[in-house]
Formats: C-alpha cells, sequence, structure tokens
C-alpha cells in the first residue's frame, strides 16, 4: 500500500475536478509504461515465524539494511521507517509486514525483470545475514491471524478497526495476502473503458493462471486461490466486478461517481490519518466532513481515497491489474507480460474482447465465484477456464511478438509467458502443484512449503 502522501495538493470545488484528475492519466502510445508491483512474506529461517516490526530481525533492520546498503532514501512516520523511494521506485510494507516492491515506470518487460531481479539480489544480501527468508505464495500457508505483528502505520490502524464491520475476511486480507500487480496506461477515454472491460472481464482467468493460495494454518483449505476467495468477504462497498463498468455510459465520470458512493477510511493531515471511515466524500466536497468540518478536499485527498477502493480492476491515473496472487520471482514477470500483451497491441486487444465482449452478467459473476475454488477446472460454457486461458495466453503471445520489444538477442517479450502457457496447456497451477507435493514429498508437512518456495 502506498506510504503517506507527500504533498498537499490542489483544493477540488467541483467534481469536474475530480474527473480531470483521471483524465490526465491519458498518454500517447508511445509514453506508456509499465509499472509492476509485488508482495512477499518475511520470516525468519529458524523457526519459520512471521517478521516483527523491530528487532534485530525485524522489518525495520530490513529497510535499514537497503537504505544502508543500496541508497535507498527512507520514508517515515512519526520516525519509524515504514517505506523507502529510490529512481521511482518504492518499497512499502502491507499491514502484516508483506514486504512490497512498487517498481518504476518501464518501457519493455525486460527491463521489469531486471528490476524485480535486482530487487530481490538487494533484499536477499541484506537479509541472509539476519537469517530472514522471503516466501512467494498468494495467502500465508501456516500461520494464524493473531500471531502476525501490525505494522506502525496509522492508516492500517483505522482499517483494522473498520474491516470487520464490512466483513469476516479483511483482517485476514490485509495480514496474509501477497499479490502482484501491473499498473498499464491508456491513450483517452475510449481507450481506458475497452482495456477495463477486457481487463476486468479476464481478470478471473489470470486469478486461475496464477493461483496460488491453497493452505490454511498448515492444511489444504478446499482453494486454489484463498487470496481471491478472500476479497469476496473484505467490504461489498469496495470490492468486486463492477458491472458498472460494462453498461452504456461507462466513462470517467461513471467511475467517479461509483468511487464518490464508497464510503472513506481516513483524511491525511499534518502528518496524521484522522478517522473518516465510512464518512462521505461527497459531504467533503460540500465541507461537510464530520471529521474535518468546514474544510473541502484536496487532489491528494481524492489520491488516496482512489486507493481505498479494492475492485478486481482499479483506475487511478492508470489502470491497476489485481487478480493474481503471489509467486515464485520467475511468475512475477509473467504477470506484466500477460496483461501487456492483451492491452498494449490493439489486434490483440480486439481478439480478447471479441472473447468476452457477449458475456452476461451473470457469466461474469459465475466466473468470479468459481475460480477461487476450481482455478482452471472452472466450469465455463460447456467448457473450462483452461480453454479460456489457453486462448487468453496464445492472444497475448501474438501481442508481445507484434510489440517486438526486443533486447540484445531477444527478438521479443513472448517467452515471458513461457510459464503461463504451461500452466495453461497442463491445467497444473501452483497451487496443484503444491497441493501433490504436500501429499507427496512434503509428508502434509507445511514448513516445506518455505524451504521450497522461499526466493
Amino acid at each position: 500500500m502506498s506510504a503517506p502522501p507527500q504533498a498537499k495538493g490542489e483544493p477540488i470545488t467541483s467534481k469536474r475536478q475530480l474527473v480531470e484528475y483521471l483524465e490526465a492519466g491519458n498518454k500517447p502510445l508511445a509514453d506508456w509504461r509499465i509499472g509492476t508491483e509485488h508482495e512477499k512474506f518475511g520470516f525468519t529461517w529458524d523457526d519459520l515465524r512471521p517478521l516483527p516490526y523491530d528487532g534485530g530481525r525485524g522489518i525495520r533492520a530490513l529497510l535499514e539494511g537497503l537504505a544502508r546498503d543500496f541508497g535507498w532514501t527512507p520514508v517515515a512516520e512519526h520516525g519509524l521507517p515504514i517505506a523507502l523511494t529510490k529512481e521511482g521506485c518504492s518499497i512499502t510494507l502491507e499491514p502484516g509486514g508483506q514486504f512490497e516492491l512498487s517498481g518504476a515506470p518501464l518501457e519493455s518487460i525486460h527491463q521489469t525483470c531486471n528490476e524485480v531481479h535486482r530487487h530481490l539480489m538487494e533484499v536477499k544480501h541484506v537479509a541472509e545475514p539476519l537469517g530472514i527468508g522471503m516466501l512467494g505464495m498468494g495467502f500465508q500457508p501456516k500461520w494464524r491471524r493473531e500471531e502476525i505483528p501490525w505494522m506502525p502505520k496509522g492508516r492500517y490502524k483505522i482499517m483494522r478497526d473498520w474491516m470487520p464491520k464490512r466483513g469476516t475476511l479483511g483482517l485476514d486480507m490485509m495480514l496474509r495476502t501477497c499479490t502482484v500487480q501491473v499498473n498499464l496506461d491508456y491513450s483517452s477515454e475510449a481507450d481506458m473503458v475497452r482495456k477495463f472491460r477486457v481487463s476486468l472481464a479476464l481478470q478471473p482467468i489470470a486469478t486461475a493462471l496464477f493461483a496460488n493460495s491453497p493452505f490454511t494454518h498448515g492444511q489444504p483449505n478446499g482453494f486454489k486461490s484463498y487470496r481471491s476467495h478472500i476479497w469476496t468477504d473484505t467490504d461489498p462497498d469496495r470490492c468486486g466486478i463492477l458491472p458498472f463498468v460494462f453498461e452504456p455510459g461507462m466513462g470517467f465520470e461513471r467511475y467517479v461517481d461509483h468511487v464518490l458512493d464508497v464510503p472513506m477510511y481516513f483524511v491525511y493531515r499534518n502528518g496524521e490519518y484522522l478517522d473518516a471511515s465510512g464518512q462521505s466524500f461527497r459531504d467533503f466536497l460540500q465541507g461537510r466532513l464530520p471529521a474535518l468540518p468546514g474544510e473541502i478536499p484536496t487532489t491528494s485527498d481524492w489520491a488516496d481515497h482512489l486507493t481505498t477502493l479494492f475492485p478486481e480492476v482499479r483506475l487511478k491515473k492508470f489502470l491497476e491489474m489485481r487478480g493474481a496472487d503471489g509467486g515464485p520471482w520467475w511468475r512475477i514477470c509473467a504477470l506484466p507480460a500477460l496483461w501487456v500483451g492483451l492491452l498494449y497491441d490493439s489486434v490483440a486487444l480486439d481478439a480478447a474482447w471479441e472473447l468476452c465482449k457477449d458475456w452476461t452478467a451473470a457469466e461474469h459473476q459465475a466466473l468470479r465465484d468459481a475460480v477461487p475454488r476450481q482455478a482452471l477446472q472452472a466450469p465455463f460454457r460447456g467448457g473450462r477456464v483452461q480453454d479460456l486461458a489457453k486462448q487468453v495466453v496464445a492472444i497475448a503471445i501474438d501481442g508481445l511478438k507484434r510489440r517486438a520489444r526486443s533486447l540484445s538477442f531477444i527478438a521479443d517479450e513472448s517467452h515471458f509467458l513461457s510459464p503461463l502457457q504451461e500452466v495453461a496447456d497442463s491445467g497444473l497451477t501452483a497451487a496443484d502443484r503444491a497441493l501433490e507435493a504436500f501429499t507427496g514429498r512434503w509428508q502434509g508437512n507445511i514448513d516445506e512449503a518455505f524451504k521450497e518456495l522461499a526466493y
């Protein structure tokens, strides 16, 4: 999640400014970039315990080591380092200490994969002497919720108090999930709508391909992507598949209206997060926010509020693909490759839209409901999601080939999709393979997951 805002922004006096904020994301094709985010679970190797914030083997020690050895700039909250920044990248902390890299906006998947590799090598350099490892999965396979330390970030205290009022799994989302995401650009309102519709429709396919969270408390939980299931019982106001995106009239203003109807979490003022949970941004526009009576919002407040929505695809000044479980480093590169191949080539985008344009609202929801448990084996239109996945990966591969972003002797970026092609062809996700290992060579001992699936 985001570090504290660094600038207050301009006062907002009309809804039109909120629309213009999103319109400012319009970019010509030559300026489209790829921003990849990935999270991982830190743990101590000798006892496989979650990392506290403080102490010689904690999150703070990792942050300070990265700043000391690799020139990252700390970002503090109440004097405590809670994030790092460098060259367009940031390292931030999820509520349970999940370690996240938010990558710089880059031109190619080659650059993205280099960035991921460099980050993991830096983390390993600092972590190994401390006896710390990093696990790549979508849901914490061993620890109970109450075992996981909370990070000292003000916004998390507010969310922690609010989540149980809206669903039963919100705290699990905060403390025990990890994801891989990619942020992609659009050129116009029409381009945004088309990409939003395609990526929202196909997000369950990505969830199935990346399914990697089949364990809870050391035992199989009946899901292939338990992380994905958790979002169905987190907060109905701010999660879900957004049926209005597929309706006539979808555009920047329609999304703004949706965001305005989502209750707030907080307002950030003078280094403090003020609790505004359940309050209305519409009231804020009129100077009637109970948390800040008489004040009107700024563009920074609007940017903050946009980050508190958690749909399968999120619109800010770019589109965020949010459907994938965390996993090993080579699969991190596959996630941006999938969506760049689908959305950054016009022929591929047309083909992807042809694949899903006649799906009904009921079919969208049925896919969303079935995939967390069944992944590629979920039924759809007389076949399986695996059939769709093969088509989606093939479209993306062709899109990357047409993009033809080369590196040295490598002609394009399509090889980054080889892991997903194998998953789609075999029908076996990372979750399936982990479940096989659990009943086989792991002999029912989830501790083996840490040894095999750590970075």
